[in-house]
């Protein structure tokens, strides 16, 4: 069980583009990846966010009200075959390019995707303001079947339960999948339960994993009309 935390920091509300928000989607690709979807380039619930390392360099737009039009490439194909699968099922508009040091291997690419992946979610969700905020989905892929539960709670932690019945996916090491949605729910401050109910074949497994929490995060993420506010007791999220 692994559990990680991470203080909220406080986001200033974007309900209108500013001109300097409509540059830099536009200078970071944004506004052309969002072209033929169904969110309009200044659509408020949006992020663009890189983050360069020793290790990696990434940029990520993501568009949580889109139609699930995906340009991945992080260098690791099984791992592009992943985010694509959970970008089209969320109906996210996702453009994600990785550089890293996959000589060596995959695992700071995955990981670092995940944190940059989260971010934006953070970033995009803002103040988190009419929000479903929890959700859940079960995903079935051939003999396997696999549960993702979201809380998007302000508190990034991440519970997952994947037993995988091989260590590799072709080239892919298949424990990254879980480094990944660890690095994603710490990031993106939500809670997420992923539970494997049935598998033989590991593909399959981690393949319906990214897929329900697609599904998961894009219901926990949907506008509820009859919510007002922040869906919190508390007030925040």
């Amino acid at each position: 069980m692994t559990v990680y935390r991470k203080q909220p920091k406080t986001l200033a509300e974007t309900s209108a583009a500013t001109v300097s928000e409509v540059d830099a989607r536009q200078s970071s690709g944004l506004t052309s990846l969002f072209k033929g979807s169904n969110l309009p380039a200044d659509a408020p619930r949006a992020a663009s966010v890189a983050r360069r390392t020793s290790e990696t360099d990434i940029t990520i737009t993501l568009g949580l009200d889109g139609s699930g039009i995906c340009d991945i490439d992080t260098g690791v194909p099984f791992f592009d075959h992943m985010l694509n699968a959970f970008g089209r099922h969320g109906l996210f508009d996702l453009k994600v390019k990785v550089v890293g040091d996959t000589d060596i291997d995959a695992h700071h690419t995955v990981e670092d995707t995940g944190i940059v992946l989260g971010q934006a979610f953070a970033e995009a969700l803002g103040d988190k303001a009419g929000i479903a905020r929890f959700a859940d989905c079960t995903v079935p892929l051939d003999e396997a079947l696999v549960q993702t539960v979201v809380d998007i709670s302000g508190r990034g932690q991440a519970y997952c339960t994947l037993p995988l019945p091989t260590e590799r996916v072709g080239a892919f090491d298949a424990e990254l999948a879980v480094e990944f949605f660890y690095a994603f729910a710490r990031d993106a401050r939500l809670t997420l339960h992923v539970r494997e109910l049935a598998g033989a074949n590991t593909h399959h497994i981690v393949e319906a994993a990214f897929k329900s929490a697609g599904r998961a995060m894009r219901a926990a993420c949907a506008l509820d009309p009859r919510v007002t506010g922040v869906p919190s007791t508390k007030g925040a999220l």
